[in-house]
């Protein structure tokens, strides 16, 4: 019997490569652990950042997960209404041990029925679409219900690998990868949060969005019809 432990990451087409690589990092020092990067082929595909990462996995050919992870980014909303990626969310959702995500990608997992019933973190500009699918917004950096986990945005990916991993190996595992990868945050600025910034800031960064969030939403009320 084996004592493997398989990690999916659902890789997509401008996948914000940090709400997968961040976690894909700490989850790969899980003893056991065998990360599945998955994606409908084999080819690379192009990160929002401009270069590319490799699938490992088809989603024909992945095994079943014991952890489904699904990052977020700015090509989400593009697979909101794809039948294919849906089809396999739902597959392996159904028989993971946990049911994950980092920022937006909560929004994937509720499209494909996921997180009805659950609360879920998200990214805190898609945060108020979740309820859309029957989930109730939390927000927090790491939202844990029952077997579902959930990152808020981009950079919470860490913060909840590390949780999972507690989840996985123990809490001294999590502690020791830590201090490996040297995780203590202490950033420059005091405004990684919509209430830390400000309202000023906030209005902005959403005014310069406008076209692309009027865009994702129109994609996420299509999908909660289908959902």
């Amino acid at each position: 019997m084996s004592d493997a432990i398989h990690i999916g990451f659902l890789l997509f087409p401008n996948v914000t490569q940090l709400d997968l690589t961040g976690p894909a990092q700490v989850l790969s020092r899980v003893p056991g652990a065998k990360v599945h990067l998955v994606w409908k082929k084999l080819e690379p595909v192009m990160t929002d950042v401009g270069f590319s990462i490799n699938p490992s996995d088809t989603f024909a050919g992945c095994p079943p997960l014991d952890v489904l992870c699904v990052p977020g980014g700015i090509g989400m909303g593009d697979q909101l209404n794809d039948a294919e990626t849906i089809a396999f969310l739902q597959r392996q959702g159904a028989g993971a041990r946990y049911v994950t995500s980092v920022c937006n990608g909560s929004l994937l997992l509720g499209a494909a029925g996921l997180l009805k019933g659950y609360k879920s973190a998200c990214h805190w500009m898609w945060r108020q679409y979740l309820p859309l699918f029957g989930a109730e917004a939390v927000a927090a950096r790491v939202v844990r219900d029952r077997n579902r986990l959930s990152g808020g945005g981009v950079t919470a990916g860490i913060d909840f690998s590390l949780t999972l991993a507690a989840e996985l190996g123990g809490d001294e595992l999590a502690k020791s990868l830590q201090l490996m990868f040297e995780y203590d945050p202490q950033p420059p600025f005091d405004c990684g949060s919509p209430e830390k910034a400000g309202t000023e800031r906030v209005a902005r960064i959403l005014a310069a969005q406008e076209k692309r969030i009027q865009t994702v939403e129109a994609q996420i009320r299509n999908a909660a019809r289908i959902a």
